[in-house]
């Protein structure tokens, strides 16, 4: 594997001072295969279009129209298949590096836009669980908006969202004092083992009073 470093400014008045906020690395691995893979299925279907138009100007009776528009189809999806195979072309993985990103850094505003349309179709506990874990995103909070469009206009999505800002309140110190990393509600309370948290009398007594919180309203 290659790994390439890419460097970041994070100082607008000072652009010289940078720091590797992510790293790329190059799946070389998986660039035969994935090149092989590519080149056989262009080598076919370049064998299919040359078939296509052939037979299509031979002079063989076939339905003229049928035979042109599934000719331009194939062309079409062969088109689209070629500007989806950049990455696999040359397969990356990036990783950040979130421990260098500078305690200082000038953050840019984040708007969370969470939609929905049916409660049924929809449950609307699991779009509460997504409002709560956008509101609980380690972001500095007076730059972080979340937003609910809910096309339907259901009352029983206005009554949950209240429950659901009212249940934040607790929530989110709840977060922040014990350095939680899942802060999905759902997922956090079901999980089998809570992280590698240091659990004490305390933080088990304010668990069990958020669960039932949550579960019962």
């Amino acid at each position: 594997m290659e790994t390439v470093a890419l460097a970041s400014s994070y100082d607008k008045e000072d652009m010289a001072s940078t720091k590797v906020l992510h790293s790329c690395t190059i799946l070389t691995r998986r660039i035969i295969t994935n090149r092989l893979h590519i080149l056989f299925h262009f080598t076919v279907t370049l064998l299919l279009l040359y078939y296509r138009i052939s037979h299509f100007f031979n002079g063989n009776r076939l339905p003229a129209l049928s035979w042109a528009l599934i000719t331009i189809s194939e062309l079409i999806f062969t088109f689209i298949w070629c500007l989806t195979q950049a990455f696999r072309w040359r397969p990356l993985s990036r990783t950040v590096s979130i421990d260098e990103i500078p305690a200082n850094m000038n953050l840019e505003g984040l708007d969370v836009f969470v939609c929905t349309a049916d409660p049924q179709k929809e449950p609307t506990m699991e779009v509460m669980n997504t409002i709560i874990s956008a509101l609980a995103l380690d972001y500095p909070p007076e730059k972080l908006a979340v937003y609910l469009s809910d096309d339907g206009g259901s009352y029983i999505t206005l009554y949950a969202l209240k429950e659901a800002f009212a249940f934040s309140k607790r929530w989110l110190p709840f977060c922040m004092k014990y350095r939680i990393k899942t802060r999905c509600p759902e997922a956090f309370f079901s999980l089998a083992k809570y992280e590698e948290l240091s659990i004490t009398d305390e933080f088990s007594a304010k668990k069990d009073e958020l669960e039932v919180s949550l579960l019962t309203g």
